[in-house]
């Protein structure tokens, strides 16, 4: 019968242990109870699960490492090609983004009057967020939005206008820039034809920072840009031929599906690799030991005369043997 008696004893402690489970009951001129009594437990949350479209991008596969680093990544930046499939940046829709197409209509042609124009100053900046989601990019473009919402709540730069770059989506206004990397930050003056670059890290990057930047004309400590392939210079020609052809190879690239750019970028990654490391003629023959020459034999050598003790001792062995 100890068993029974066991059972009883358990049933009695797990009711000593969990007495808050069990209520004293209703009491006349108590409201009615409407909620279930407290079991003194947290339930724990469903694990959180990433939502559709988060901020994280996925990890790159082995694919976009290949082809986005490298001689095939500058090859393809070089033609304004986007061959990391990253997916499109939410980019914000009021600052207006500037390609190959607008470019003239926005900037070069924009209807002013000649005060506007002597006065009207864009700030933009060239970004590669679309390729490269996180990174130094992504903060440029951060304080740039921030610059642009400090800069309207302010209301006292109304001749500034601000204008986004996709580096990888433009082929001709890069081109005729002469800008090969990104991020940067561009004052344009003059319809385009007065052009200063910032780099990343050139300057301080903060939105109350770089509204004082262009509130106190803080852009013309650098002299704009000056040399033969800049705007006017004599040598121009040749950088907006450039952006021509560029631009061509551009437009037949851009209809080529993703996959076959896949297979044939890392072709091309292949023999670019195989050809850099390939071994000059000079270490590819192995240097062979020179053969020893071969020692010269005299000729008509006259046989060695024997010297005075050996003829002394042949002669007296003669004369024993003629004894005998």
């Amino acid at each position: 019968m100890r068993i029974p008696v066991f059972l009883s004893s358990l049933l009695a402690l797990a009711g000593i242990v969990n007495a808050q489970y069990f209520s004293a009951g209703w009491a006349p001129g108590q409201p009615l109870p409407s909620q279930n009594p407290s079991t003194g437990y947290a339930a724990r949350p469903p694990p959180a699960t990433p939502k559709k479209g988060s901020n994280y991008p996925p990890k790159p596969s082995f694919l976009d490492t290949l082809v986005t680093s490298g001689p095939v990544g500058a090859l393809s930046s070089l033609v304004g090609l986007n061959l990391s499939g990253a997916s499109n940046i939410n980019w914000d829709d009021r600052i207006p983004l500037i390609t190959d197409d607008n470019y003239g209509e926005l900037i070069v042609n924009e209807t002013l009057t000649p005060e506007e124009e002597q006065e009207r100053l864009w700030f933009l900046i060239i970004t590669v967020t679309a390729g490269q989601p996180e990174g130094v990019s992504k903060f440029v473009d951060n304080v740039f939005d921030a610059t642009y919402n400090y800069t309207l709540a302010k209301g006292d730069l109304p001749h500034v206008r601000f204008g986004r770059i996709d580096y990888l989506n433009v082929t001709s206004i890069t081109t005729k820039w002469a800008v090969w990397s990104a991020p940067y930050l561009v004052v344009l003056k003059d319809r385009g034809q007065t052009l200063r670059f910032y780099k990343a890290g050139q300057i301080r990057l903060t939105d109350e920072v770089l509204y004082q930047f262009l509130k106190e004309d803080a852009w013309k400590s650098r002299d704009p840009w000056k040399s033969a392939w800049a705007p006017g210079g004599e040598r121009e020609f040749v950088l907006d031929y450039l952006a021509l052809v560029l631009s061509k190879v551009y437009g037949v690239l851009i209809v080529v599906p993703k996959w076959v750019m896949y297979v044939l970028s890392g072709g091309v990654a292949s023999v670019v690799i195989n050809f850099l490391h390939k071994p000059s003629p000079a270490h590819a023959s192995v240097a062979k030991p020179a053969k020893a020459a071969p020692t010269p034999v005299p000729e008509n050598v006259p046989p060695p005369t024997p010297s005075k003790g050996q003829g002394s001792n042949q002669r007296g062995s003669s004369k024993r043997k003629g004894r005998r």
